[in-house]
């Protein structure tokens, strides 16, 4: 299953918020959406879910109009919205309900969710009660009760314990391992790093970068190399360096296979490998107004 967004354009009035933004997003392989605030993601998003329609271009499910009444999406915003003042059991069988869920259905999901993320004991309890990481799980329950095809998630780590964190990492891996469509929405790099196949990186209402996450950092150039070792004082002598550790250094190299040679046999190393950028490094190369005038 593959979900396609097609040329793409939005206008408010007469600003132009999205220009000609095409990606595509296959089951089983997440998918990270990535920009400064005001960049588009959540324009693109909005119109993902049908919550407006583009100006222009469309989306499609394997090739086809997307059926909104059949595809069941699973959305866990950024900004909460859930009612502090109702339990969890009720609006969590309420929302279930509300995508097409009888109530035995529903109860019977939400059981399993509350229980699967150690939140079984809050079941009868007010969301404002909860703590905020407590209340990020019972957002995300929201987002998942209804088994859906397409699952959005803008900032889901956000506010996280690294306890909570685990429990929700090994939930979006198993939504991933299902085959679901999964998007993220994120500043947190790390977490897109270590769950997203492909991405696409929006500057200005326009994909400035995307493909596989792989792929992009091996088409840098390999002309860098990440040396650990307590000889940093003698590489500076000898080599052109930056210092990013007190005990690791980044060497110049012209051939990385030579200077790997020379710098193994001429220094004690802890370690040497050839750099490659983070997801960081490349956000911010592309989205860098200053640098990329």
């Amino acid at each position: 299953m593959q979900l396609q967004l097609n040329n793409i354009a939005k206008y408010f009035g007469d600003k132009p918020v999205l220009n000609g933004i095409s990606l595509h997003v296959d089951a089983g392989r997440a998918f990270g959406l990535l920009g400064r605030n005001g960049a588009g993601k959540t324009t693109t998003i909005r119109i993902l879910m049908n919550v407006f329609p583009p100006t222009s271009g469309n989306v499609t499910l394997d090739g086809n109009p997307i059926d909104y009444a059949k595809t069941k999406f699973g959305y866990l915003p950024e900004e909460r919205g859930l009612y502090p003042k109702k339990t969890i059991v009720e609006q969590l069988t309420y929302f279930a309900m509300l995508k097409g869920m009888d109530k035995a259905a529903a109860v019977a999901s939400v059981d399993k969710w509350l229980a699967g993320l150690d939140m079984f004991a809050y079941r009868d309890k007010r969301l404002d009660t909860l703590s905020k990481g407590n209340q990020q799980k019972i957002q995300l329950i929201t987002a998942l009760t209804h088994d859906p095809d397409v699952v959005i998630l803008d900032e889901p780590f956000s506010g996280l314990d690294p306890v909570n964190a685990m429990l929700l990492k090994d939930v979006v891996r198993e939504t991933i391992d299902k085959g679901k469509i999964v998007l993220f929405s994120s500043h947190q790099m790390n977490y897109i790093e270590e769950f997203c196949d492909d991405i696409a990186i929006l500057a200005d209402g326009k994909i400035a970068l995307q493909g596989d996450l792989n792929q992009i950092k091996r088409s840098y150039p390999r002309n860098k190399l990440v040396v650990r070792t307590q000889q940093t004082e003698q590489l500076f002598q000898s080599e052109s360096c930056t210092r990013i550790a007190d005990d690791t250094v980044l060497v110049a190299a012209d051939d990385v296979t030579e200077t790997m040679r020379r710098l193994t046999q001429t220094y004690a190393l802890d370690e040497i490998r050839v750099f490659e950028p983070s997801l960081n490094d490349i956000f911010v190369q592309y989205t860098d107004t200053e640098a990329t005038k």
